[in-house]
């Protein structure tokens, strides 16, 4: 009884309550996402996905239980151990799958599919955290940081042969605990450019961007360097950079016109032209803008929403939560719930912060943030035509067990662990 009291004592409440009030959103407007009018359907039935995330919710609060009750030192001891039996679990999956979807990304458990690549996140943040917070490392030492970069990009690797890309890319939110630890700005910084250059190569001829890079390297070495540090070896590492970025302008050239599919390249081309395809990708993404944009400032009202009720937008309750919240609560409650990710984002940066000598933990804390945030950034850009639609879905708010699984082990993982900065259970 007294390790249950301590447990109470050392939680902290304020993210247990923002978790809750995510979930209890998520789950009034998966209902409102499946409601039909004409039909006889109650929250609780499990005929509609509704009822079965009520199911799923049900899981997540035994999930809880386990995590607040098992020895914390269980994640930083079995990190590696977990990793590893992980990657296997990619492995497998690979070959034993079904093919969902042209995906091989799901496995049967009884009547329930379970998805390895959002679980790969939680082991892929433990491993990174026990690595990071090794006494010898540094994370501003080159062989380090490449450590660190390959304990992130091998489970992704092996989702993206699952054909499941969007699960794949959610792994660069672990980027924002790497330059937490250290790692030079300049990596950032490239990582911006580069975002920047495939924007470009996708709106404009590869020669045109290439000739302005090449315009740039000029202007920069004879108007911007001074007399004395245009050198021979300036000289090299301005044509080096310059030969670095026409090798990625040309990379996505070819990526986009040699090696994705089809429906991939219209998924992307339709960013920067939701035209090329109004009726078939662009569909989603201009259904969901028209749903946002109806909802006025307050909202048509809860089950009120006419692009809901006639299926306009596909996989509403999933990918595309964000366009029910957006029609039914309008301006004023897309908005609060922004602000409750924000707030429970800045709530885990705060807690990471506090953490001491427990760097296992705060590395652990930022990784949570940074899955929270990517999530959050992507699935409403998604909504609004600012990002391709890659099928992420809204943290606690999207239907599926796996995702609300994944993000519940996350999220108390570090509660259990931040539990013991200031109360010993």
């Amino acid at each position: 009884m007294a390790r249950e009291i301590n447990i109470k004592q050392g939680v902290d409440w304020i993210t247990i309550l923002l978790y809750a009030a995510l979930l209890i959103i998520g789950w009034l407007n998966i209902y409102a996402a499946v409601y039909k009018p004409d039909e006889a359907m109650t929250l609780f039935s499990l005929d509609h996905r509704a009822g079965l995330q009520m199911l799923f919710i049900g899981g997540a609060i035994f999930i809880i239980t386990l995590i607040l009750f098992i020895d914390h030192n269980i994640y930083d001891t079995l990190a590696y151990i977990f990793y590893g039996i992980m990657i296997g679990i990619l492995i497998l999956t690979i070959f034993v799958s079904p093919n969902i979807k042209g995906s091989h990304s799901w496995i049967r458990v009884g009547s329930f599919q379970l998805q390895p690549a959002e679980f790969a996140k939680i082991v892929t943040a433990l491993a990174l955290s026990k690595y990071l917070s090794g006494q010898l490392i540094n994370i501003t030492k080159f062989s380090d940081a490449v450590k660190a970069i390959l304990i992130i990009i091998v489970p992704p690797i092996i989702i993206i042969l699952q054909n499941e890309t969007g699960s794949a890319l959610t792994f660069a939110a672990l980027i924002i605990p790497l330059y937490r630890e250290g790692l030079p700005g300049v990596y950032p910084a490239l990582g911006i450019t580069f975002i920047i250059l495939f924007v470009l190569a996708l709106v404009f001829p590869t020669w045109w961007i290439i000739g302005g890079i090449a315009l740039l390297c000029v202007i920069f070495f004879q108007f911007i360097l001074k007399k004395r540090e245009q050198t021979r070896g300036n000289i090299i590492r301005i044509a080096a950079i310059f030969m670095l970025a026409s090798t990625f302008i040309f990379g996505v050239d070819f990526l986009l016109n040699d090696v994705l599919k089809p429906h991939q390249q219209k998924r992307i081309t339709v960013l920067v032209n939701p035209n090329v395809d109004p009726m078939g990708v662009g569909w989603n993404v201009n259904q969901s803008r028209i749903a946002i944009s109806s909802g006025g400032f307050i909202g048509k009202g809860y089950l009120q929403g006419t692009q809901t009720k006639f299926d306009y937008v596909p996989e509403q309750e999933t990918d595309f939560i964000f366009c029910t919240v957006g029609e039914e609560w309008g301006f004023v409650g897309s908005v609060a719930v922004i602000v409750l990710f924000l707030v429970l984002i800045t709530r885990l940066i705060n807690l990471a912060e506090k953490q001491g000598r427990n760097s296992f933990a705060r590395i652990y804390g930022y990784c949570v943030a940074g899955y929270l945030f990517f999530h959050l950034m992507v699935n409403i850009g998604m909504t609004i035509g600012l990002m391709p639609v890659i099928g992420i879905p809204l943290p606690l708010i999207s239907y599926g067990g796996s995702s609300l699984w994944s993000f519940t082990i996350l999220l108390f993982i570090f509660i259990k662990l931040d539990a013991h900065r200031s109360f010993k259970v």
